[in-house]
């Protein structure tokens, strides 16, 4: 059978206007001169991918907190290793952000700042000998404020926070547990036992340090419950907090709270598949991702909420 050749003078064309077309200038960015305001600069990015995410992300947050909806945030240890507390703690204070959680070496990253205004171990050298892990103070106040948060029932992140200020640490003011006491607002630690460097202390309670802990899952879990119509955002957590996330948020729908239209949010610095599926695509039909460093996109989504808030 002998192959026929195309006669391309068949091919059929349109005009090009008919076309649909994914790019269109209307969303390009736009100038803007160098004095000009934060918004200006907002309002200058193009409308494509993840400049349009991160206007979608303000927005949603802007719109949750003048309706007066809840606003979470849960958050890795390389948001606080990264020098982005002040912004949280700030943004706790205006209201914004109504609850916070974390997992346990977020925790002990804070303790530590609020303590000698300096953390994170250079971990090889202390592995060959031996000493990785084993500062004592920060196993003894994670020992006192289990005990206390499982006896009393106030939970771990609560009484780690009251323990920042109860002991006047020097670098308080640093601490988002202690901003979470201080304001009276939920801060929750969520502890996998093994992962972190308190775990090896012998003073350690392991029955004090996870039941806390399993009060702080039911404090977000109430959270969690009241989240229609706000907004959920997990910040650097590639497993544990998305999958807090999710069991809390399907035990409060078992409870009959029926949890709806919320927005989600997942900023990492690359794609995670348990943030992906956890936070974004399973729970919501409003899920966004941010990818990009913490220390550049963390304050670059506060500066679009302070431009937002102060045009009104």
């Amino acid at each position: 059978m002998t192959n026929q050749i195309p006669d391309f003078q068949n091919i059929k064309v349109y005009p090009i206007k008919e076309r649909k077309n994914l790019v269109n200038i209307k969303q390009f960015a736009r100038l803007v001169k160098p004095s000009g305001q934060f918004r200006d600069f907002f309002d200058s990015l193009p409308d494509i991918l993840c400049a349009s995410t991160i206007n979608t992300v303000i927005k949603s947050i802007i719109d949750a907190h003048r309706k007066k909806r809840k606003i979470g945030l849960a958050i890795g240890a390389h948001v606080v290793k990264c020098g982005l507390a002040p912004i949280v703690i700030d943004l706790m204070e205006r209201g914004i952000i109504s609850c916070v959680s974390m997992n346990g070496s977020v925790a002990i990253h804070d303790y530590e700042i609020s303590l000698i205004g300096e953390t994170s171990e250079y971990v090889p050298d202390g592995i060959e000998n031996g000493t990785f892990g084993m500062a004592r103070e920060t196993s003894a106040a994670f020992e006192a404020a289990s005990k206390e948060g499982h006896e009393k029932e106030t939970g771990l992140g609560r009484a780690i926070g009251q323990k920042i200020l109860d002991d006047n640490n020097e670098h308080a003011k640093y601490s988002i547990l202690a901003a979470g006491a201080r304001l009276n607002l939920p801060i929750t630690i969520h502890v996998a036992i093994g992962t972190d460097i308190i775990h090896m202390h012998p003073n350690i309670s392991g029955s004090d340090l996870g039941g806390a802990s399993h009060i702080d899952f039911k404090i977000i879990t109430s959270f969690i419950s009241q989240l229609t119509g706000g907004v959920w955002l997990n910040v650097g957590s590639a497993v544990i907090m998305p999958e807090v996330f999710l069991k809390a948020l399907t035990t409060a729908n078992n409870l009959g709270y029926n949890v709806h239209d919320f927005t989600t949010v997942n900023m990492d610095m690359f794609r995670q598949y348990r943030a992906e599926t956890n936070v974004v695509k399973r729970p919501t039909k409003k899920g966004h991702t941010i990818i990009g460093h913490h220390e550049i996109m963390i304050p670059l989504l506060y500066a679009g909420i302070m431009s937002e808030l102060e045009t009104g």
